[in-house]
């Protein structure tokens, strides 16, 4: 790689119409971001090496299709052992830990690092500038974001979902749409690896424990997380956005630093105070963007146009909404926005009816929670739940609905973490392990859940738990559980 021993100055202040045939960067992992990211450095005229230990076929595939475009590609074991020397920018994929060898290397030499996120937000600048509305938090983001891209939709504005949604910012930026607002869903490990972006609103919806392991390397993995969560309101234009039940949220609000002007919104399940959004008998309700706030609240829409209909669900919807609404989206809008969702599969979704038990697929509850969320929808379960737990606890969980729990069944690596919750929060409730480690514990799973299930119960898919321990991700294992409740039904 070319470039010079010392990093270029205007790296730091880079932008889309900076030199960037000068600048020689290091895409550090091939995945969905890594390729984009390098596509849109390629667009730039940067120099690029990609760099990945990993040599699969989907790698060896995106590795041909850039070094069509004289992309370096370099990947196999040892490939991200050294920083090439002559290196001014490393962008990184998100779940690269800051201690990995090759950004450890990039921060000791004073190597900027950027995530795709800050590259995408550098590219737009400063002749192409859409506005972005940012979700994050520990539950949520993914559906919040889908209500939010259609509730603009329905407003008539060209949108896309973008980020941790599954489709690379930098990809929306290349379009030939001229968009006029992104919905963009953001995780701590992107936010992470951010430094200049500015949000025109953003919201925080929850936090909880969760990837605690990524930040293994800290004296407090918590508050390490507390603090990339932060970071998207930082410099927020307009709106931040903090849920009312869970007061760090609005603590972040507090210590930010954002743009003067901004306003802080509160979303709630209760009657909203002025300045909030919330709910009024069977209405989401809006006293934050109407002139007549103080004494008064403008309907957006029926509870009932909320899907799947679960507390935690409004809480989404109203937290979309009051992105929107900062946006000046007309209240007809939220209400047709919302109507108009059909969200993705192992959300809450409900599989069949056998003898009077519902099953249900909550696959996507992959922390506690998020589990937790899924329990506050059903009065009887027999819980279905185990996986990677990711150094969380389950004890709050437990405690909390154990009085729902018809029984519990428990695979997965990490099932033993929950039997121990269970055993000493919730005695009572019968607990059966599943020892096999093969997809096909899944159908042993649902069959032992049908057998304590009683008719008016639901068996409820809501693990608290990653799924890489045996599924390649939550949908596969969303899969097998359908695939299991199916096979119920043909021998019922």
């Amino acid at each position: 790689m070319g470039g010079g021993a010392v990093t270029l100055e205007w790296i730091e202040s880079a932008d889309r119409l900076s030199p960037w045939g000068e600048a020689s960067v290091v895409v550090a992992g091939l995945g969905t971001s890594g390729f984009a990211a390098a596509d849109g450095l390629w667009s730039l005229g940067a120099k690029v090496l990609v760099l990945d230990d990993a040599d699969t076929a989907e790698n060896a595939e995106k590795a041909g299709l850039l070094r069509r475009l004289d992309v370096e590609v370099r990947l196999g074991p040892g490939s991200t052992a050294a920083l090439p020397e002559g290196t001014d920018l490393v962008v990184t994929s998100p779940g690269w830990r800051p201690t990995y060898p090759l950004l450890a290397q990039a921060a000791e030499r004073g190597v900027p690092i950027w995530g795709e996120v800050e590259l995408a937000w550098r590219m737009m600048h400063p002749d192409r500038v859409v506005p972005w509305l940012g979700v994050t938090g520990t539950n949520g983001k993914t559906t919040t974001v889908n209500m939010l891209e259609s509730i603009l939709s329905a407003e008539g504005l060209r949108t896309s979902a973008v980020g941790n949604v599954g489709r690379p910012i930098v990809e929306a930026v290349l379009d030939e749409i001229d968009y006029d607002v992104l919905a963009v869903e953001l995780s701590s490990f992107q936010l992470h690896w951010t430094n200049s972006v500015t949000l025109h609103s953003a919201a925080v919806l929850n936090l909880h424990p969760d990837h605690l392991e990524w930040y293994a390397h800290t004296d407090d993995p918590m508050a390490a997380y507390r603090a990339d969560k932060a970071r998207i309101y930082e410099r927020v234009t307009h709106a931040c956005v903090y849920n009312v039940a869970d007061p760090e949220t609005e603590r972040m609000v507090e210590e930010a630093e954002v743009t003067e002007g901004a306003r802080a919104i509160g979303f709630t399940l209760g009657i909203p105070a002025m300045s909030m959004v919330g709910v009024v008998d069977d209405l989401l309700v809006d006293r934050a963007f109407i002139e007549q706030r103080r004494d008064s609240a403008m309907p957006l829409a029926q509870v009932a146009d909320v899907h799947p209909l679960a507390p935690h669900n409004v809480e989404n919807a109203l937290a979309a909404a009051a992105l929107a609404r900062s946006f000046g989206v007309r209240p007809q809008s939220v209400a047709q926005g919302l109507r108009d969702l059909r969200l993705g599969d192992h959300r809450i979704q409900t599989v069949a009816e056998v003898d009077g038990v519902t099953y249900v697929d909550d696959s996507k509850a992959t922390n506690p929670h998020a589990a937790a969320s899924s329990m506050r929808a059903f009065d009887s379960i027999v819980w279905v739940a185990g996986g990677q737990a990711k150094g969380t606890t389950f004890d709050e969980l437990v405690t909390t609905y154990r009085d729902r729990l018809r029984g519990a069944v428990l695979l997965g690596v990490d099932r033993a973490v929950i039997a121990e919750a269970l055993a000493q929060h919730a005695p009572d409730v019968p607990v059966i392990m599943i020892d096999e480690t093969e997809t096909g514990a899944m159908e042993s799973a649902v069959k032992a859940a049908a057998g304590l299930a009683r008719p008016g119960d639901t068996v409820l898919l809501a693990p608290g738990c990653a799924s890489k321990d045996m599924w390649s991700g939550y949908d596969a294992r969303g899969a097998d559980f359908a695939a299991a409740v199916t096979a119920l039904t043909d021998e019922s």
